[in-house]
């Protein structure tokens, strides 16, 4: 079972759906999904479309998932007085589990946790199913993303009692409290990568693209599409309508199925990771999905130096700099097209999420 503040349902995927796919091949799967409430419809929840099937169990390729909607979900307010409130809230939620999270975790051999709200089950589950396998996937650190300080509490309370601690990259490991449980285990890529994304979806011409909404800096592509002319840019799923500044040369999708994404991606000239700040965690330089795939078909990548990391292919700029904008395209335009980066598939990737030990490269301490 998994449990994760997504859903194995919606259109945009994230690395645990790759990991549910892949256990979903291996034996009976459930996907329960949390922090869903009336609370959602203020923040435009990607889950939304999904309400109508909210607490029922839905099965959805080979998958039974399960969407808990209540009433209000607990989230961080930001206010060290409210705090007690705050912890009053996470208590509740996760106290008073549903009855079909009580019945899959007593039936589950192994139970994943996404980083987030889930860290909030890690204690229920140890209780009810002592002998099932607690897995932990950081997919960010649970600084970086912001969560409640009961999130960050409970974790540190209860991080000894998990089996495995699987970290996206090294960098995230400073702060894990516990030691003996943590290990490396980037993402995947799928299995038939290298067959995917043909015909090109391009005409004639020089084309990059940019992929994704997280930290999306507008005033990246429009200072790149004035300074370069001779590019189209191709901005997918950034969660902005076309902004002002953007030259003719741009265009703007919506969210993209994956297969199709992987298109732009793989004949495009160069790829962009247009974070809007240098203050990103340095883990990203390995976690980020869209430069694991640009790694992978050997495209050169503009981003913020501080993701950059020791990867070859990448060039940065820094954030608001027009000059290291400029250089940083024209040095990714200059640049062979070469794979670097060392790519696991997804089936070997979720081996070692599920049992890292076999595998002495993953071992962190």
């Amino acid at each position: 079972m998994v449990l994760s503040a997504h859903d194995y349902r919606t259109p945009r995927r994230a690395n645990i759906h790759f990991i549910t796919d892949e256990l979903a091949k291996r034996g009976p799967t459930r996907f329960f999904s949390l922090r869903y409430s009336r609370l959602s419809k203020m923040k435009n929840d990607m889950r939304l479309p999904l309400d109508e099937t909210a607490n029922q169990v839905v099965h959805h390729k080979g998958v039974d998932c399960y969407l808990w909607r209540t009433l209000v979900h607990p989230f961080n307010t930001h206010r060290s007085w409210l705090r007690p409130a705050e912890d009053m809230m996470f208590r509740l939620y996760a106290g008073r589990p549903p009855a079909q999270l009580v019945a899959w975790i007593k039936d589950s051999d192994v139970i994943v946790f996404e980083s987030g709200v889930a860290v909030a089950f890690i204690a229920l589950a140890k209780r009810l199913n002592p002998k099932a396998r607690l897995v932990y996937r950081a997919s960010d650190g649970l600084s970086t993303i912001n969560v409640a300080d009961f999130i960050e509490r409970e974790f540190a309370r209860v991080c000894e009692q998990l089996d495995v601690i699987a970290l996206v990259s090294p960098a995230m490991a400073a702060e894990i409290p516990s030691k003996r449980n943590v290990f490396h285990v980037g993402h995947g890529v799928d299995p038939g990568l290298e067959e995917m994304g043909d015909p090109s979806p391009y005409g004639e011409g020089i084309h990059a693209v940019s992929v994704g909404s997280m930290l999306f800096d507008p005033d990246f592509i429009a200072h790149a599409s004035q300074a370069f002319p001779q590019v189209t840019f191709h901005v997918i799923g950034s969660g902005k309508e076309r902004m002002p500044g953007y030259g003719d040369n741009v265009k703007v999708y919506g969210e993209m199925k994956h297969a199709e994404t992987i298109r732009y991606i793989k004949h495009a000239r160069f790829g962009i990771a247009p974070y809007s700040s240098e203050q990103v965690p340095d883990y990203l330089a390995d976690s980020s999905m869209k430069l694991l795939q640009y790694d992978f078909f050997g495209l050169p990548a503009v981003c913020p130096n501080r993701v950059v990391g020791t990867y070859k292919s990448r060039f940065g700029y820094t954030p608001g700099d027009q000059a290291s904008i400029q250089r940083a395209i024209e040095q990714a335009l200059e640049a062979p097209r070469v794979r670097y980066r060392t790519c696991l598939g997804w089936p070997e990737t979720t081996d070692r999420v599920l049992d890292p030990t076999p595998y002495p490269e993953t071992r962190l301490f």
